[in-house]
């Protein structure tokens, strides 16, 4: 089996920046502390080292401010890392904000080729698929109303659904599940099986434990941005409940 993500020593920070009054500045400035004012650094991940195969269904586990979903952006391309690297083999597709990639005076229709061309589809692969997105994401009556009007859970489905249609090698899927309706995240949850029964490689962020039990094999956790446990699914969970 060939590893799908490989993460060697990876560390991020964050530039925390903070809001203070004008005496407060003034005060500080004279002092010579105005850079120290002005901002604080944060490591959100600090030398993560994990190897993700291909075909293993993982969750990013932890809870807030641990580093988990901070990865995940690192994994998908949307941020690199302060040090170390990260390497991905194959096409990369998820949902790590609703409506990433979405342009809101564009149509829903017009929406479905700039994403799917964003994720790496053809304009023929979107052309083929185009009508099997439209009806997964349920949303045929607006598909050419902009989506700026759209709900959030709106927005889901048609990102979902174009995301899903993609067939990518590597899912990525960070808390979104958790915007649907019920009954469009089972059907959502159906999909994500249907990707890890055809051997694609999935990782998820998601509070919901019994979720995530369900869907992945091994669970990474992480706590304050240090990865503190790598193992089996139930062992990981167990091991954040402690």
């Amino acid at each position: 089996m060939s590893t799908a993500i490989e993460v060697r020593g990876v560390t991020k920070e964050f530039t925390l920046r903070h809001t203070r009054s004008i005496k407060e500045l003034v005060v500080w400035t004279l002092r010579g502390r105005g850079t120290e004012l002005a901002a604080d650094t944060f490591k959100a991940l600090d030398d993560v080292v994990v190897d993700i195969e291909q075909g293993e269904s993982v969750a990013l586990l932890g809870f807030n401010g641990s580093g988990k979903s901070t990865l995940l952006k690192l994994i998908s391309g949307v941020m690199l890392p302060d040090g170390g690297s990260i390497g991905v083999r194959g096409r990369v597709a998820g949902l790590i904000e609703v409506g990433a990639g979405f342009h809101p005076d564009l149509t829903g229709r017009e929406n479905v080729y700039l994403n799917g061309a964003i994720l790496g589809m053809t304009e023929k692969e979107i052309d083929e698929k185009f009508d099997d997105i439209v009806a997964f994401s349920e949303i045929e009556k607006f598909i050419d109303t902009e989506v700026k009007f759209y709900s959030s859970g709106m927005f889901l489905r048609l990102a979902f659904s174009v995301a899903v249609h993609t067939e990518p090698d590597v899912f990525l899927i960070d808390e979104i599940l958790a915007v649907g309706d019920e009954p469009f995240q089972r059907k959502c949850l159906a999909r994500i099986a249907e990707l890890r029964a055809k051997g694609h490689t999935l990782v998820i962020v998601s509070h919901d434990l019994d979720m995530v039990k369900r869907v992945c094999d091994r669970g990474v956790v992480l706590r304050q941005g240090v990865l503190v446990h790598d193992g089996p699914i139930d062992g990981a969970v167990d091991f954040l409940r402690a």
